[in-house]
């Protein structure tokens, strides 16, 4: 599933053709995905003017001039796909229609917004932009890793008496928003931190440690376009490389890159998830 990064790095490549124009028309090609789709959906966002897109965890929300924001969940294979319009250095004519084309957007400039998602495991809702966080999709999801709302502080009184595994910690999105499976391993492995190490008996010193470590894995991911696993693709089509930079994640049986160790990554499997990590540098 798409984390913090790809979704930011979608977000990033839909606002310049997004922003400002208006949805000229909108097709909505089967009745759900995930969930049902909200009543006159397309009715609905046509001729919507797009006043701004913003990220909330794994969440891009398009505000509208309706007064209602556009809600996106990439979901497992979810694909935002611009044509018709200038992505970066690459410029993509309409294609014909595919199979898994479920939502199009075409806007009053000429882009083409399409979301196509062959598991349907993705979703899109339309809410009131007023409500902002309050509403039940986000009303308890945790602060931003960039955020001044996630600090040491905050970090360490979340994790303090918490008897389960600082992995599992992580991936809690009531403790931050955005984190998945993939940036949990590589920050615990740039701490030295096991997996399994329970999370409250960690140092007031060693959680602070993690914050700026959560941003620089996430900054870095951002900057490389996230990471490109299965059916992921940056707005443009291009693919991600941060999985080039990974130090555990998917490198089960191979070298610890640290200077000096002669261990190999290792898996366990924790809450049916798979966490890769160095079992002699992190303890």
């Amino acid at each position: 599933m798409p984390e913090l990064p790809e979704v930011e790095t979608v977000r990033r490549g839909m606002e310049p053709v997004m922003t400002g124009q208006t949805i000229q028309s909108a097709a909505v090609n089967r009745p759900d995905l995930r969930w049902p789709f909200p009543p006159r959906m397309a009715e609905r966002l046509t001729g919507a003017r797009v006043l701004g897109l913003r990220r909330r965890s794994k969440y891009i929300l398009a505000d509208l001039s309706t007064g209602e924001s556009l809600l996106i969940h990439l979901g497992m294979s979810g694909r935002i796909l611009i044509s018709g319009a200038q992505v970066g250095a690459f410029h993509h004519d309409h294609p014909a229609p595919a199979k898994h084309d479920h939502v199009v957007l075409d806007m009053a400039g000429g882009a083409r917004i399409t979301f196509n998602d062959a598991r349907r495991f993705g979703a899109m809702e339309l809410l009131e932009t007023a409500l902002g966080d309050a509403h039940p999709l986000l009303a308890s999801i945790g602060p931003e890793p960039f955020g001044n709302g996630f600090n040491e502080t905050y970090l360490t009184a979340r994790l303090k008496g918490r008897a389960t595994p600082i992995k599992s910690a992580l991936l809690d999105q009531q403790v931050v928003a955005g984190l998945g499976n993939i940036y949990v391993c590589e920050v615990l492995y740039r701490a030295g931190l096991h997996p399994a190490r329970p999370a409250g008996k960690l140092s007031a010193k060693t959680v602070a440690g993690l914050v700026p470590l959560i941003r620089d894995v996430l900054a870095e991911a951002i900057e490389a376009g996230g990471s490109s696993l299965r059916d992921y693709r940056q707005a443009d089509g291009e693919l991600g490389y941060f999985q080039h930079n990974f130090r555990t994640y998917g490198r089960e049986g191979e070298p610890c890159v640290t200077p000096g160790c002669s261990a190999k990554i290792a898996r366990i499997v924790q809450s049916g998830r798979s966490s890769f990590f160095c079992p002699t540098c992190q303890r």
